[in-house]
């Protein structure tokens, strides 16, 4: 599997720029969480997405041993170590310590990056040592 173009994967997610957040939402300027942002890059970049979503509470990644959103990207994207996932990659963030990791950002740059963030919405920001630390797994988004 090859990757797609990783300037058109940072164009693309930068036009979601300003979507409000929404719970289980992927519409590009009506609305996304940080996994609809995703599925909406991944909908315009590689094309439709290869399995259906099931529904998820708020919470749903406060308990549990299984790394969920890593084994669905495995199923569908090009796994690289967090220090090789460099502009363009997805990448999936541990909020707490020894937590599964349940929040999805894209990398633009290599100190920066843009994820759906509740109350801000579709937000590019900078990388700081503080989200860098959280990185648990990055992806390529696999070319069409």
């Amino acid at each position: 599997m090859k990757a797609a173009d990783l300037t058109r994967v940072i164009a693309v997610a930068r036009s979601w720029l300003g979507t409000p957040y929404h719970d289980q939402a992927s519409l590009r300027g009506v609305g996304c969480d940080c996994l609809g942002l995703a599925r909406g890059v991944w909908c315009e970049v590689v094309g439709p997405e290869p399995f259906p979503i099931p529904p998820y509470s708020r919470d749903w990644g406060e308990t549990g041993p299984r790394e969920v959103l890593a084994e669905g990207a495995r199923r569908m994207m090009i796994e690289v170590s967090p220090a090789e996932g460099g502009p363009g990659a997805l990448v999936l963030f541990r909020m707490k310590p020894r937590a599964i990791a349940k929040h999805v950002g894209i990398l633009t740059a290599p100190d920066s990056f843009l994820h759906a963030y509740e109350r801000l919405g579709v937000i590019e920001e900078p990388l700081t040592q503080a989200w860098r630390r959280r990185i648990a797994f990055a992806f390529l988004f696999p070319q069409r």
